[in-house]
Protein backbone atom coordinates (compact mmCIF):
# COMPACT_ATOMS: atom_id res chain seq x y z
CA UNK A 1 0.00 0.00 0.00
CA UNK A 2 1.68 3.68 -0.91
CA UNK A 3 2.23 5.97 1.93
CA UNK A 4 -0.59 8.28 0.56
CA UNK A 5 -2.72 5.01 1.00
CA UNK A 6 -2.38 4.47 4.83
CA UNK A 7 -2.77 8.09 5.43
CA UNK A 8 -6.25 7.94 3.72
CA UNK A 9 -6.91 4.82 5.76
CA UNK A 10 -5.96 6.00 9.40
CA UNK A 11 -8.12 9.21 8.99
CA UNK A 12 -11.29 7.34 7.92
CA UNK A 13 -10.75 4.77 10.56
CA UNK A 14 -9.85 8.16 13.50
CA UNK A 15 -12.87 10.22 12.39
CA UNK A 16 -15.32 8.14 14.25
CA UNK A 17 -18.16 9.47 16.22
CA UNK A 18 -18.05 13.19 17.08
CA UNK A 19 -15.72 15.63 15.15
CA UNK A 20 -13.03 15.18 12.63
CA UNK A 21 -10.43 16.77 14.12
CA UNK A 22 -6.73 15.68 15.10
CA UNK A 23 -5.51 15.65 18.69
CA UNK A 24 -2.88 18.42 18.63
CA UNK A 25 1.15 17.12 18.32
CA UNK A 26 1.61 17.15 21.79
CA UNK A 27 -1.17 14.23 22.70
CA UNK A 28 0.33 10.93 23.67
CA UNK A 29 -0.97 8.44 20.64
CA UNK A 30 0.75 5.88 20.54
CA UNK A 31 -0.52 2.84 19.11
CA UNK A 32 1.10 0.26 21.54
CA UNK A 33 -1.76 -1.98 24.09
CA UNK A 34 -1.28 -3.32 27.09
CA UNK A 35 -1.67 -7.41 27.69
CA UNK A 36 -4.86 -8.56 27.82
CA UNK A 37 -5.93 -9.00 31.58
CA UNK A 38 -5.62 -12.19 33.52
CA UNK A 39 -9.26 -12.58 33.73
CA UNK A 40 -9.72 -12.84 30.23
CA UNK A 41 -12.53 -11.83 27.78
CA UNK A 42 -16.31 -12.20 28.11
CA UNK A 43 -18.51 -15.04 26.97
CA UNK A 44 -19.96 -13.69 23.29
CA UNK A 45 -22.89 -11.67 23.46
CA UNK A 46 -25.73 -11.43 20.84
CA UNK A 47 -24.90 -9.81 17.62
CA UNK A 48 -26.51 -6.27 17.14
CA UNK A 49 -29.28 -5.91 14.51
CA UNK A 50 -28.06 -5.44 10.48
CA UNK A 51 -29.20 -2.09 10.85
CA UNK A 52 -26.42 0.04 12.38
CA UNK A 53 -27.58 1.85 15.22
CA UNK A 54 -27.35 5.09 16.21
CA UNK A 55 -24.13 6.34 17.73
CA UNK A 56 -25.72 9.45 19.29
CA UNK A 57 -29.17 9.54 21.71
CA UNK A 58 -31.62 10.50 19.32
CA UNK A 59 -34.46 13.24 20.42
CA UNK A 60 -36.81 10.53 20.98
CA UNK A 61 -34.54 8.24 23.11
CA UNK A 62 -35.35 7.39 26.16
CA UNK A 63 -33.03 8.72 28.86
CA UNK A 64 -30.18 5.80 30.65
CA UNK A 65 -32.51 5.07 33.21
CA UNK A 66 -35.60 4.80 31.23
CA UNK A 67 -37.07 1.21 30.99
CA UNK A 68 -35.50 -1.67 28.76
CA UNK A 69 -32.42 0.58 28.38
CA UNK A 70 -29.65 -1.34 26.81
CA UNK A 71 -31.13 -4.37 26.58
CA UNK A 72 -30.01 -7.09 23.75
CA UNK A 73 -33.21 -7.70 21.51
CA UNK A 74 -33.00 -11.68 22.07
CA UNK A 75 -34.43 -11.67 25.68
CA UNK A 76 -33.56 -15.42 25.45
CA UNK A 77 -30.51 -18.07 26.03
CA UNK A 78 -29.41 -17.30 29.58
CA UNK A 79 -28.80 -20.13 32.23
CA UNK A 80 -29.65 -17.74 35.07
CA UNK A 81 -33.07 -18.49 35.40
CA UNK A 82 -35.42 -19.93 34.22
CA UNK A 83 -38.35 -17.50 34.68
CA UNK A 84 -40.64 -20.62 35.30
CA UNK A 85 -41.59 -19.22 39.05
CA UNK A 86 -42.46 -21.11 41.96
CA UNK A 87 -44.09 -24.67 42.22
CA UNK A 88 -46.68 -23.38 44.87
CA UNK A 89 -50.42 -22.91 42.62
CA UNK A 90 -50.32 -25.47 40.24
CA UNK A 91 -51.63 -28.33 42.17
CA UNK A 92 -52.21 -31.31 39.70
CA UNK A 93 -55.15 -32.46 42.68
CA UNK A 94 -53.77 -35.45 43.87
CA UNK A 95 -51.89 -35.76 47.41
CA UNK A 96 -50.50 -38.47 49.03
CA UNK A 97 -54.27 -39.43 50.38
CA UNK A 98 -53.00 -39.08 54.18
CA UNK A 99 -51.62 -42.24 54.90
CA UNK A 100 -50.14 -41.21 58.45
CA UNK A 101 -52.27 -42.77 60.95
CA UNK A 102 -50.57 -40.62 63.55
CA UNK A 103 -52.19 -37.20 62.99
CA UNK A 104 -55.99 -39.15 64.40
CA UNK A 105 -55.82 -41.63 61.55
CA UNK A 106 -57.46 -39.11 58.90
CA UNK A 107 -56.99 -39.64 55.43
CA UNK A 108 -57.78 -37.07 52.76
CA UNK A 109 -60.00 -37.65 50.04
CA UNK A 110 -56.89 -37.19 47.62
CA UNK A 111 -58.87 -34.34 45.78
CA UNK A 112 -57.10 -30.63 46.16
CA UNK A 113 -58.37 -27.69 43.34
CA UNK A 114 -54.59 -26.43 43.74
CA UNK A 115 -55.78 -23.09 44.23
CA UNK A 116 -53.89 -20.70 47.41
CA UNK A 117 -56.14 -18.43 49.41
CA UNK A 118 -57.76 -15.23 48.79
CA UNK A 119 -55.13 -13.05 50.07
CA UNK A 120 -52.10 -15.57 49.36
CA UNK A 121 -49.24 -13.05 48.05
CA UNK A 122 -47.51 -14.92 44.57
CA UNK A 123 -44.07 -16.59 44.94
CA UNK A 124 -41.24 -14.15 43.84
CA UNK A 125 -39.26 -15.70 41.11
CA UNK A 126 -35.99 -17.01 41.62
CA UNK A 127 -34.21 -14.09 40.22
CA UNK A 128 -34.38 -10.50 39.79
CA UNK A 129 -35.13 -8.55 36.41
CA UNK A 130 -35.64 -5.08 35.15
CA UNK A 131 -38.54 -3.57 37.05
CA UNK A 132 -39.00 -5.19 40.46
CA UNK A 133 -39.25 -3.31 43.62
CA UNK A 134 -37.87 -5.40 46.74
CA UNK A 135 -35.99 -5.12 49.35
CA UNK A 136 -33.79 -8.15 47.77
CA UNK A 137 -32.91 -5.47 44.56
CA UNK A 138 -31.82 -2.90 47.44
CA UNK A 139 -29.28 -5.65 48.79
CA UNK A 140 -27.89 -6.24 45.22
CA UNK A 141 -27.57 -2.53 44.83
CA UNK A 142 -25.34 -2.02 47.76
CA UNK A 143 -23.32 -5.02 47.02
CA UNK A 144 -22.24 -3.46 43.29
CA UNK A 145 -22.16 -0.26 45.11
CA UNK A 146 -20.11 -1.32 47.22
CA UNK A 147 -17.76 -3.58 44.87
CA UNK A 148 -17.31 0.25 42.68
CA UNK A 149 -20.01 -0.87 39.87
CA UNK A 150 -21.33 2.83 39.08
CA UNK A 151 -25.07 2.51 41.62
CA UNK A 152 -26.07 6.35 42.77
CA UNK A 153 -29.04 5.55 44.52
CA UNK A 154 -29.92 1.87 46.97
CA UNK A 155 -33.77 2.98 46.58
CA UNK A 156 -34.66 -0.80 46.02
CA UNK A 157 -35.89 -0.11 42.57
CA UNK A 158 -34.58 -2.21 39.47
CA UNK A 159 -34.60 0.55 36.67
CA UNK A 160 -31.87 1.79 34.08
CA UNK A 161 -28.61 2.76 36.61
CA UNK A 162 -29.14 -1.24 38.43
CA UNK A 163 -29.15 -2.41 34.85
CA UNK A 164 -26.11 -0.95 33.55
CA UNK A 165 -24.32 -1.68 37.02
CA UNK A 166 -25.66 -5.35 36.03
CA UNK A 167 -24.67 -5.44 32.71
CA UNK A 168 -20.89 -4.58 33.94
CA UNK A 169 -21.26 -7.45 36.45
CA UNK A 170 -21.98 -9.66 34.00
CA UNK A 171 -19.45 -8.37 31.66
CA UNK A 172 -16.46 -8.55 34.28
CA UNK A 173 -17.39 -12.02 34.95
CA UNK A 174 -17.92 -13.22 31.75
CA UNK A 175 -21.37 -14.04 31.99
CA UNK A 176 -24.62 -13.63 29.25
CA UNK A 177 -25.04 -10.32 29.24
CA UNK A 178 -29.00 -9.97 29.58
CA UNK A 179 -29.06 -7.98 32.76
CA UNK A 180 -31.11 -10.92 34.21
CA UNK A 181 -29.55 -11.75 38.14
CA UNK A 182 -29.85 -15.29 38.78
CA UNK A 183 -27.60 -17.93 40.63
CA UNK A 184 -24.33 -17.28 38.16
CA UNK A 185 -24.82 -13.46 38.26
CA UNK A 186 -25.52 -13.35 42.20
CA UNK A 187 -22.79 -15.62 42.47
CA UNK A 188 -20.66 -13.01 40.88
CA UNK A 189 -21.34 -10.45 43.41
CA UNK A 190 -21.04 -12.60 46.12
CA UNK A 191 -17.83 -13.28 45.29
CA UNK A 192 -17.01 -9.96 44.65
CA UNK A 193 -15.65 -9.87 41.07
CA UNK A 194 -14.64 -6.71 39.86
CA UNK A 195 -11.71 -6.19 36.42
CA UNK A 196 -8.27 -6.09 37.01
CA UNK A 197 -6.62 -2.74 35.84
CA UNK A 198 -3.62 -2.67 33.48
CA UNK A 199 -2.49 0.61 35.03
CA UNK A 200 -0.50 0.52 37.94
CA UNK A 201 0.14 4.37 38.92
CA UNK A 202 -1.72 7.68 38.39
CA UNK A 203 -5.11 8.91 37.64
CA UNK A 204 -6.14 6.61 34.58
CA UNK A 205 -9.35 6.26 32.15
CA UNK A 206 -9.06 2.37 30.86
CA UNK A 207 -11.51 1.45 28.10
CA UNK A 208 -11.64 -2.34 28.59
CA UNK A 209 -12.82 -2.99 24.58
CA UNK A 210 -13.50 -7.07 24.96
CA UNK A 211 -15.19 -6.84 27.63
CA UNK A 212 -17.17 -3.73 26.80
CA UNK A 213 -16.43 -1.74 30.49
CA UNK A 214 -14.98 1.47 30.96
CA UNK A 215 -12.90 1.91 34.54
CA UNK A 216 -11.92 4.51 36.28
CA UNK A 217 -8.36 4.32 37.87
CA UNK A 218 -6.50 5.82 40.59
CA UNK A 219 -2.68 3.99 41.58
CA UNK A 220 -3.52 0.39 40.45
CA UNK A 221 -7.05 0.28 41.99
CA UNK A 222 -10.17 0.57 40.27
CA UNK A 223 -12.38 3.30 42.25
CA UNK A 224 -15.27 2.66 39.57
CA UNK A 225 -16.92 0.05 36.72
CA UNK A 226 -18.82 1.30 34.41
CA UNK A 227 -21.23 -0.30 31.44
CA UNK A 228 -19.87 0.95 28.00
CA UNK A 229 -20.60 0.37 24.72
CA UNK A 230 -17.70 1.13 21.39
CA UNK A 231 -17.37 0.97 17.39
CA UNK A 232 -19.63 -1.66 16.29
CA UNK A 233 -16.85 -2.72 13.27
CA UNK A 234 -19.50 -1.86 10.76
CA UNK A 235 -19.08 0.58 7.55
CA UNK A 236 -21.03 3.45 7.63
CA UNK A 237 -21.88 6.91 5.49
CA UNK A 238 -21.42 10.46 6.84
CA UNK A 239 -21.55 13.50 4.72
CA UNK A 240 -21.04 11.23 1.32
CA UNK A 241 -18.03 9.57 2.83
CA UNK A 242 -17.53 5.90 3.88
CA UNK A 243 -16.41 5.17 7.74
CA UNK A 244 -15.27 2.17 9.97
CA UNK A 245 -17.49 2.11 13.20
CA UNK A 246 -13.79 1.34 15.25
CA UNK A 247 -11.93 2.45 18.47
CA UNK A 248 -8.52 2.13 18.43
CA UNK A 249 -6.47 0.70 21.07
CA UNK A 250 -3.74 2.61 22.64
CA UNK A 251 -2.06 4.40 25.32
CA UNK A 252 -3.68 7.94 24.59
CA UNK A 253 -4.77 11.51 26.57
CA UNK A 254 -7.87 13.32 27.02
CA UNK A 255 -6.82 16.32 24.53
CA UNK A 256 -10.02 18.28 24.59
CA UNK A 257 -13.35 18.40 26.40
CA UNK A 258 -17.02 19.76 25.75
CA UNK A 259 -18.87 20.71 28.85
CA UNK A 260 -22.62 20.43 27.01
CA UNK A 261 -24.47 18.85 24.63
CA UNK A 262 -22.53 18.38 21.75
CA UNK A 263 -22.97 18.11 17.74
CA UNK A 264 -21.14 15.37 15.90
CA UNK A 265 -19.43 17.39 13.03
CA UNK A 266 -20.65 14.37 11.09
CA UNK A 267 -24.41 15.14 11.74
CA UNK A 268 -24.15 11.55 14.04
CA UNK A 269 -26.42 13.01 16.70
CA UNK A 270 -25.56 14.52 20.22
CA UNK A 271 -22.95 13.76 22.73
CA UNK A 272 -23.21 14.25 26.20
CA UNK A 273 -20.33 15.72 27.52
CA UNK A 274 -17.52 14.20 25.13
CA UNK A 275 -13.81 14.41 26.41
CA UNK A 276 -11.88 13.66 23.14
CA UNK A 277 -8.58 11.40 23.83
CA UNK A 278 -7.84 10.89 19.77
CA UNK A 279 -8.74 12.57 16.26
CA UNK A 280 -12.43 12.29 16.88
CA UNK A 281 -13.00 9.36 19.33
CA UNK A 282 -14.34 10.46 22.72
CA UNK A 283 -15.41 8.70 26.21
CA UNK A 284 -19.31 10.83 26.32
CA UNK A 285 -22.71 10.46 27.79
CA UNK A 286 -25.89 8.66 25.76
CA UNK A 287 -29.36 7.72 26.45
CA UNK A 288 -28.53 4.50 24.66
CA UNK A 289 -25.55 2.47 25.98
CA UNK A 290 -26.29 -1.26 25.09
CA UNK A 291 -24.42 -4.31 26.64
CA UNK A 292 -22.65 -4.87 22.83
CA UNK A 293 -20.56 -2.56 20.84
CA UNK A 294 -23.16 -0.49 18.93
CA UNK A 295 -21.40 2.98 18.72
CA UNK A 296 -19.87 4.62 15.43
CA UNK A 297 -16.49 4.67 16.91
CA UNK A 298 -16.62 6.70 20.45
CA UNK A 299 -17.27 5.06 23.57
CA UNK A 300 -20.69 5.37 25.33
CA UNK A 301 -21.26 5.58 28.80
CA UNK A 302 -24.68 6.41 30.67
CA UNK A 303 -25.73 10.49 31.20
CA UNK A 304 -25.02 9.98 34.85
CA UNK A 305 -22.17 8.51 34.56
CA UNK A 306 -20.63 11.01 32.36
CA UNK A 307 -21.78 13.64 35.07
CA UNK A 308 -19.27 11.45 37.35
CA UNK A 309 -16.72 11.37 35.33
CA UNK A 310 -16.75 15.49 35.03
CA UNK A 311 -17.96 16.38 38.28
CA UNK A 312 -16.78 13.12 41.12
CA UNK A 313 -13.89 11.90 39.54
CA UNK A 314 -12.20 14.79 37.03
CA UNK A 315 -10.46 13.40 34.08
CA UNK A 316 -9.66 17.20 33.16
CA UNK A 317 -7.55 17.62 29.77
CA UNK A 318 -4.11 15.43 30.10
CA UNK A 319 -5.59 12.45 32.09
CA UNK A 320 -4.36 9.07 30.71
CA UNK A 321 -6.68 7.02 28.91
CA UNK A 322 -5.59 3.20 27.65
CA UNK A 323 -7.70 1.56 25.49
CA UNK A 324 -6.78 -2.16 25.60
Amino acid sequence: MSTLGAVALTATLLVGCGDDQEPPAEADRTTSSPSPSASGDSSPTPEPSASAPSEEPEPSASPSESAGEGTDDSGAGTDEGSGDGADEGKGDGKTDEGTSDEAGGDKGDGKGDGKGGKDDEPAKPDYIEYGEVSDRVGKLQQRLRDLGYFVTSVDNAYGGETQQAVFALQKAGGLYRDGVVGDATQAAADDGVVPRPQTSSGKVLEIDIDRQLVLAVENGKVVKVINASSGNGETYEAKGATYTAYTPRGSFAVYREENRMYASSLELGDMWRPKFFTGGIAVHGSASVPAFPASHGCVRVSNSAMDWIWDSWGAPSGTPVVVY
